[in-house]
């Protein structure tokens, strides 16, 4: 069995339809989990005005696959109907059929729009295409944008708001979504490719890249006593991402960036990928982490999720986690968007910073410990340990006020252990987290103190340092990744799935 739940942004958004126990709005959903009973399944569709980034129709989607249910748009969905870039690729195949329904002998049209709902529209000509374009990017409702130079072509596909559709539009909207929710959801088939050649994405310019330039050479070298030829690409390699049986992404990911468009193409080829886009998604926001790892009932320190106009919430945060607290934007990384306030006015100034970039924050109990242990996991196994340790001064790994004379962050040292002598404890722990998330390679950040021990976050693009992260295994760190990409490749060539 399962259960539909319809999210709108606001109550008048659903004036026009008649009333309904699936109908529940974007505030109530963020705020309570809700699912069906024990072996039934939850379907979200989200119908917010926007799915703007870190908005509330975003988090709508974010948390819904944080909470294990099948919702549409998802994040992915969101991100790539935000960059042109990626929808220019995949419908080229789409203007082709276009030129056919709108002839170049339509000289009196220069452009025009189209809606789609649920893969469906009115325009009979346009039937094929519409289903096309939606499944390619599952939204609810869709504006096509057409416009002919030499030829007609899809110049825009954007969401569209259900509050702004007209009288007709809504009732084609209704009959669309009653013939949608009783279909099953379907993923698209991947293409296979069988060449055992990896790209390597990284940034040469990036100032504190997951892998320095003496691990991406080990990397390369580990791969060549393998048979796989590690080819280091950049952002301007995307158009020929295809040409590889791998990706390997050694860059800081980001939702909203290249990255995960790489990697989100790379899994559209059928190619073996590190990190993977659902990886990506499940580790860079730590409002869906948060909301996973509370799902799967693992130890994390006392959290609350602070809404951008709930000053009563914000007012409450020192009773319910006592000074100093730990605000957070989703999406940092390597200490970055952070703060640490030790006053109602400290706490004040710090949120009215953060809430300018996001609609949600994070806030949680400090925990002092002079170091934070970072256990690496690979394909589930633990790979790693190391101890870092806070930098001199600072309540943090990472001081980003305080720069080097090469204009780097300064940071606290490090030891690097066998996985034997870490504590059992952060051990399981780490491979429990890693569970939640996938199976590739994750960098797993745990405070341990005497009496708990709590989990801070799961890393989908783990600091692989040479001299630091390499600094007990040596290469046979590089080798035990590049033998897991060797072993994905070759299942994958004998058509064995995981």
């Amino acid at each position: 069995m399962s259960r539909l739940v319809i999210v709108v942004e606001k109550a008048s958004d659903w004036g026009a339809f008649y009333p309904s126990e699936n109908i529940v709005s974007a505030v109530d959903y963020l705020k309570q989990p809700l699912g069906g009973g024990e072996g039934e399944r939850t379907q979200v569709i989200n119908l917010c005005r926007s799915y703007k980034y870190l908005g509330l129709g975003y988090y709508v989607s974010l948390l819904a696959e944080a909470r294990g249910h099948k919702v549409i748009p998802s994040v992915r969905t969101i991100n790539d109907l935000r960059r042109r870039s990626i929808y220019g690729v995949d419908i080229e195949d789409l203007n082709a059929k276009l030129a056919r329904f709108l002839p170049e002998g339509a000289r009196d049209a220069t452009d025009f729009g189209l809606l789609v709902y649920f893969g469906q529209t009115n325009y009979a000509p346009l039937a094929d295409l519409a289903r096309q374009v939606f499944e390619t990017f599952p939204c609810p409702i869709l504006r096509l944008e057409f416009e002919r130079q030499k030829v007609w072509q899809i110049a825009s596909i954007k969401p569209a708001g259900l509050h702004t559709l007209s009288d007709p539009q809504e009732d084609a909207f209704a009959d669309a979504l009653d013939h949608f929710s009783k279909k099953l959801w379907r993923k698209p088939r991947a293409r296979k490719k069988y060449r055992y050649d990896l790209a390597m994405l990284h940034d040469p310019a990036e100032a504190m890249p997951p892998s320095n330039k003496r691990a991406l050479r080990q990397f390369i070298e580990a791969g060549k006593e393998l048979g796989i030829e590690v080819d280091p690409i950049t952002r301007n390699d995307f158009a020929r991402l295809a040409e590889y049986d791998g990706l390997f992404i050694r860059e800081t990911t980001a939702l909203d960036n290249h990255t995960y468009r790489f990697a989100h193409r790379a899994e559209r080829e059928d190619m073996v990928v590190i990190d993977d886009p659902t990886s990506i998604l499940r580790c860079t926001n730590k409002i869906y982490l948060h909301d996973l790892l509370k799902s799967k009932k693992l130890p994390t320190p006392r959290t609350e999720v602070v809404f951008r106009d709930d000053a009563k919430r914000l007012a409450a945060l020192p009773e319910l986690l006592g000074f100093p607290i730990v605000l957070k934007i989703p999406d940092g990384s390597f200490s970055r968007g952070i703060h640490k306030v030790e006053t109602p006015e400290q706490l004040k100034a710090a949120a009215a910073e953060l809430f300018d970039h996001t609609a949600l924050l994070l806030a949680q109990e400090y925990l002092y410990t002079e170091f934070d242990w970072r256990i690496g996991v690979l394909d589930g196994q633990p790979l790693y340990a190391c101890q870092y340790f806070m930098s001199r001064g600072h309540w943090q790994i990472y001081d980003h006020s305080a720069r080097s004379a090469k204009g780097a962050a300064k940071s606290g040292g490090f030891k690097t252990l066998p996985v034997r002598e870490a504590p059992g404890e952060v051990v399981k722990l780490a491979v429990r987290a890693c569970n939640a998330i996938g199976d590739g390679l994750y960098g797993v950040d745990i405070k341990a103190m005497k009496d708990r021990v709590a989990l801070i976050e799961v890393n989908d693009n783990p600091s692989i340092d040479a001299g630091v992260e390499d600094a007990y295994l040596g290469e046979d760190l590089y080798r035990r990744i590049m033998e897991e990409f060797l072993r994905r490749l070759e299942r994958k060539r004998l058509g064995i799935h995981d």
